[in-house]
């Protein structure tokens, strides 16, 4: 039987097409090696980062394996003064997810997205299907109807 993770069963249920990748048993750990493993520009290829503002609101940021998260352009997008990365502890609790599989689909709560403006540039992205070893690809529009979200340049100048 194929596996299907809760992400999938998600675009599933909102009739969105996605198409799913495997990259278990290639030692895979960081997101560069994930966009190797699976033979993908790494600049298509997303990470979801989950940050926290002084006043305990929670943000969800989804850029390229390859960028880092800018935390005061991120603070700037969702009009906070600051922002500091959600502590790995409390990422589990919070979201549902682990390090490594957290993906923006089918988190506990809906928190406001930022998607890093770079994914208008390609037809679809790969992101986590919310367990390790698995991810999606979905055409950017067919995301913004599952999860409310926004662009902006949340990257950091490498």
């Amino acid at each position: 039987m194929e596996f299907k993770s809760n992400v999938m069963r998600v675009l599933d249920k909102h009739k969105i097409k996605y198409k799913s990748y495997c990259y278990l048993g290639t030692g895979a750990l960081s997101g560069s090696e994930v966009a190797a493993a699976l033979g993908q520009n790494p600049a298509c290829v997303f990470k979801t980062l989950v940050t926290v503002s002084k006043s305990r609101h929670f943000y969800v940021f989804m850029l390229p394996v390859n960028h880092e998260l800018d935390l005061k352009k991120a603070a700037a997008a969702v009009e906070e003064k600051a922002l500091d990365m959600l502590p790995q502890k409390e990422l589990l609790p919070l979201t549902g997810y682990v390090h490594g599989g957290c993906s923006p689909i089918g988190m506990k709560k809906l928190f406001k997205t930022t998607i890093d403006a770079t994914a208008a540039n390609f037809p679809t992205i790969i992101f986590s299907a919310g367990k390790i070893g698995y991810q999606v690809e979905v055409a950017l529009s067919d995301l913004q109807q599952v999860i409310p979200c926004q662009l902006a340049d949340i990257s950091a100048q490498s």
